[in-house]
């Protein structure tokens, strides 16, 4: 099928990005960016040592007094919140990595040996079973298969744009306050400015550090769902590839 040719426009303008020329030429981003995944539940391990450099970033944070001024800061709520939040989901991440570093360890099993290793027990072995019985529609265990391996991706999905909303919430709660304060202002005296400097930074304090917070956490967790994604995607490609190889060496029926 011919690309379009503003998809490849597109596609050219991208490449020609400064910042896309700059990350090619780091070390080993040519590489294919699963083969560390791929490996003996690599995809896992390497959610854990994501998680640990924040752990190490958390616990800084906690010795130099960051979070108890944080929480003191926003007297919303929305801060702990959102943080509560990110670390539910990026929990789940951990969960659903082990989850397709099993599904891939089955499938690279019956991939390596396909005459003697038996079929997988997990999506991946539902969809071949149904693609070898006659008649099965193809189609159909596609959606099936990619329901599977992508679907419980799309909640989490979700819930980091949460992340994003509540300190959109966050600032916009911050800045009414600020806008009330200065409301309130009937005439200006000087000797209640300290006190009047203070009404208006706690509004600020809010709008800033909740804004900081969701966007920090948006982008943290988006990209332990870009990997899920990427992992998800190449475990779906590998099995309709040893679908088809299967399909090209059965028998053809006289």
């Amino acid at each position: 099928m011919a690309t379009p040719p503003s998809t490849a426009a597109g596609s050219q303008a991208h490449r020609q990005m400064l910042g896309a020329w700059l990350v090619r030429q780091l070390p080993g981003a040519r590489a294919a960016p699963v083969a560390l995944e791929r490996g003996g539940q690599g995809l896992f391990l390497l959610w854990l040592a994501f998680m640990g450099l924040l752990w190490f970033g958390a616990v800084l944070m906690w010795r130099q007094g960051l979070w108890h001024r944080l929480v003191e800061a926003d007297p919303t709520g929305l801060t702990v919140v959102i943080v509560l939040l990110f670390t539910g989901c990026s929990l789940w991440v951990g969960q659903r990595a082990w989850r397709l570093g099993r599904e891939r360890e089955q499938l690279d099993r019956c991939l390596a040996d396909p005459d003697g290793a038996p079929l997988p027990s997990g999506w991946s072995g539902a969809f071949l079973k149904g693609c070898a019985r006659p008649g099965a529609d193809r189609g159909t265990w596609q959606q099936v298969l990619g329901e599977q391996a992508h679907g419980p991706h799309e909640m989490a999905w979700w819930l980091n744009g949460i992340q994003l909303k509540l300190g959109l919430l966050g600032k916009v709660i911050g800045f009414s306050i600020l806008a009330l304060q200065l409301g309130q202002m009937d005439s200006f005296d000087p000797s209640q400015s300290a006190r009047l400097l203070k009404n208006l930074t706690g509004g600020l304090g809010i709008a800033l550090l909740t804004t900081m917070t969701g966007l920090s956490g948006n982008i943290l967790l988006g990209l332990q769902l870009m990997r899920l994604d990427r992992f998800a995607d190449a475990l779906v490609a590998d099995a309709l590839l040893a679908a088809e190889r299967a399909r090209c060496d059965a028998p053809e029926a006289p």
